[in-house]
């Protein structure tokens, strides 16, 4: 494991790249000197939460989508223009886009309030907005 840590550190060195953090779970297959070698290249170790399982499956999942929805399909420039790429995707993921869940009900917003009236659904009037030159599409009902 002590090698792997080495061979990691070697790889990003002989690439250009460096790296900040490491963020790895409390498993005991990673001794201390795993986490020496890291913090020898100036690289902080980052521990996960103690008992969340799900952690490490949540983060992947919201990595994956992000990845297929936005950075396949975008062209991104430099590290101003990335950030501001991900900001956005994170205010649409959390505050537009539906999640499975109760009643597809978005983690930042209440749940809508339903429409029963028949006439009413049948003049539904829905406005889109694009976002990130439009890659990313907000339905909403105009009023």
């Amino acid at each position: 494991m002590a090698q792997a840590a080495k061979n990691l550190v070697m790889d990003l060195e002989d690439n250009g790249s460096r790296a900040r953090l490491m963020v790895r779970d409390r498993d005991g297959k990673f001794p201390d000197i795993f986490d020496a070698i890291l913090a020898d290249a100036d690289i902080d170790v980052v521990l996960i939460g103690i008992q969340m399982p799900r952690m490490n499956s949540i983060m992947e999942r919201w990595v994956q989508t992000c990845r297929r929805e936005l950075l396949d399909r975008t062209l991104i420039w430099n590290q101003r223009h990335l950030l501001h790429a991900l900001r956005e995707f994170e205010q649409f993921y959390n505050g537009h886009r539906q999640h499975q869940g109760i009643a597809n009900a978005r983690p930042l917003c209440p749940l809508p309030t339903q429409i029963a009236d028949p006439d009413k659904i049948a003049r539904l009037a829905i406005r889109r907005r694009d976002r990130l030159g439009g890659i990313l599409h907000e339905y909403d009902h105009a009023a």
